[in-house]
């Protein structure tokens, strides 16, 4: 199977148009016209970096010949672009967003009742693998691949659950961010079972299981069908465990601070406590 694309299908200029307004949008938001919001507060650098840093990862994943190879060609290309669009860039969007940006948006009517119930911990990661495995199941991914716009539904709502299942960890307000350090790093092994079986489905199929990706003459990578397909699910599961590891890590190491200070605001003024 060869597919000619030309530059709007490998580049797709139409999305980055579309995250350069975001990317313009929130630049105003949290700096010239923040005043518009209650309580609002500057927001870091390195805040706004990492929500940046989020869109470009998406452009990226979505936009670019990435996404081109992923659809056309590679199995392990697209199984790439999953793990940066489901398992990075929501964690880079929701530490780029400030609380006080996103309250009036949350907060009010039928939105923010469907958003307080998908993004319960329980709903959200159920929610997510069970779209996310059901995605992969051979008969199924086999029919969306051959109609555009039910893959971009599906891929819509593979992008939003993902969102819904990072909340409960990275929740940029505060006043929602009921899991304890321990419940979080409970969340994130949970998540890393439920999404095992979607991988090892892939990596130890002894057959071809997706009809786009059934060809082996790729013309620019000598690699077999089958190997792709095992490559992608390795892909998978080595940057899923990856960013876990770096997200416990991260939650370990915040608690382990705020425990530090705990114990050191219990001692009376003035009192330095011995080392060793």
């Amino acid at each position: 199977m060869n597919h000619a694309g030309g530059f709007f299908e490998m580049w797709n200029p139409i999305l980055l148009l579309l995250l350069i307004v975001i990317g313009y949008v929130y630049w105003n938001l949290v700096g010239p016209e923040q005043r518009i919001f209650k309580d609002a507060e500057p927001v870091e650098r390195n805040k706004k970096l990492l929500f940046y840093t989020g869109l470009s990862l998406f452009y990226i994943a979505q936009g670019s010949i990435v996404n081109y190879i992923g659809h056309h060609y590679l199995f392990s290309v697209h199984m790439l672009q999953q793990t940066i669009l489901y398992l990075m860039v929501p964690i880079l969007i929701w530490r780029g967003l400030p609380a006080w940006l996103l309250r009036p948006f949350l907060y009010k009517g039928f939105f923010g009742k469907i958003f307080t119930f998908l993004t319960r911990p329980l709903i959200a990661i159920f929610t997510f693998n069970m779209v996310f495995s059901i995605y992969h199941m051979p008969f199924i991914m086999n029919g969306l691949m051959q109609n555009e716009w039910l893959l971009f539904g599906y891929h819509l709502i593979l992008q939003i659950t993902a969102f819904t299942m990072w909340f409960p960890i990275f929740c940029p307000l505060p006043e929602k961010d009921k899991l304890s350090d321990m419940q979080k790093i409970g969340y994130i092994f949970a998540n890393g079972v439920l999404l095992t079986p979607a991988c090892a489905l892939i990596i130890f199929a002894k057959t071809l299981l997706y009809d786009m990706y059934s060809y082996s003459n790729v013309p620019f990578a000598h690699l077999p069908a089958l190997d792709d397909q095992q490559l992608g699910g390795v892909i998978m599961k080595i940057i899923q465990e990856i960013v876990y590891g770096a997200v416990l890590a991260h939650i370990f190491f915040r608690w382990y601070r705020r425990e530090r200070q705990d114990d050191k605001d219990d001692y009376p003024q003035g009192y330095e406590p011995q080392q060793g």
